[in-house]
């Protein structure tokens, strides 16, 4: 006879998992891969322009700063009481990319009604083995496994989300390929983040002040101007696109005549840029807040003395 297959875990397991997640706890590898099982089966059904209700409060970078997240919750509400939508950039950087990515698929296979999580331009093969999280999987666990488990998941994640069909989401900008969001539904997104084309421009451009699209310094994507955003807008029927992906000493920025809002959720980026850190709460009827915080108190994290390579700090 055939041996039974493992059994899918159950709410009890996740639950379990969330709590021990929460103490900063890393799962155990099998779990990890049950984990990343499920959430591919879920994530499959997902659009690549992923529809979400509001009341939602809309996240930006978290980068392994494991216990920002946890005061991002303290301060934005728990799961799954306030809805999420966190647009990417889980890992690289902080100390403990491990436990942020898996606690926040943790979450999103146990109320995936209520979170929305996003690819950031680091939920990629490549950019992982340069910035961080490769390394730290290899310390935790011994080997590579737990990398490859999520850095295949990373290829279902939306690429962008839109909010009571007026605000756009997404990690990095705009593309100039894409005028239209049917032109992004149709992308085939379950690949690593290519080097150039419409995917890399959604999670690799920033907004600038200059008119037009622009060679992007960070040698991937494009910057675009305020007419671009305004037309995009337009086109699309938007109230506003809603991005990450940039440093920003607020928290949050307005660009482009409020077309444009960067959202940064990691306070005191890579534990010395002296930031503030943000979330954008909307509420049922698309008013926003935004609550600012600072670096959460630590227990546990070496004093920095290694620097990783920044292509942007």
């Amino acid at each position: 006879m055939a041996p039974n297959p493992p059994s899918a875990p159950s709410n009890e397991d996740y639950d379990q998992w969330i709590q021990a997640l929460t103490d900063c706890k890393p799962l155990a590898e099998p779990d990890v891969k049950k984990l990343c099982d499920k959430a591919r089966e879920i994530l499959l059904e997902e659009s690549n322009v992923q529809p979400v209700k509001c009341p939602v409060t809309v996240c930006g970078d978290v980068h392994g700063q494991f216990h920002d997240l946890i005061e991002l919750h303290r301060i934005g509400g728990k799961s799954p009481d306030t809805n999420y939508l966190f647009m990417g950039d889980y890992v690289d950087r902080g100390y403990h990319s491990v436990e942020t990515v898996t606690l926040l698929v943790a979450l999103k296979v146990r109320y995936p009604n209520r979170i929305t999580i996003l690819r950031g331009n680091h939920e990629s093969r490549q950019i992982t083995q340069v910035y961080g999280f490769y390394d730290e999987v290899l310390r935790k666990y011994g080997n590579p496994n737990v990398w490859k488990y999520f850095t295949d998941l990373f290829d279902y994640l939306p690429v962008t989300a839109l909010i009571e069909d007026q605000i756009f989401c997404l990690h990095g900008g705009l593309s100039p390929s894409i005028d239209t969001l049917d032109h992004i539904r149709s992308l085939d997104r379950v690949q690593e983040v290519p080097h150039e084309g419409p995917m890399c421009d959604l999670l690799w451009s920033d907004p600038d002040d200059r008119c037009g699209w622009g060679i992007s310094p960070r040698g991937a994507g494009y910057t675009f101007g305020q007419d671009i955003s305004e037309a995009y807008n337009h086109n699309n029927g938007l109230t506003l696109i809603a991005r990450a992906h940039q440093l920003v000493m607020e928290g949050y920025a307005w660009t482009h005549d409020r077309n444009v809002v960067t959202i940064f959720s990691a306070p005191n980026y890579c534990y010395r840029c002296g930031n503030q850190a943000a979330i954008m709460e909307l509420d049922e009827h698309l008013k926003y807040t935004f609550l600012q915080f600072d670096p959460a108190p630590r227990k546990g994290e070496p004093q920095v003395t290694r620097r990783t390579p920044d292509y942007f700090l």
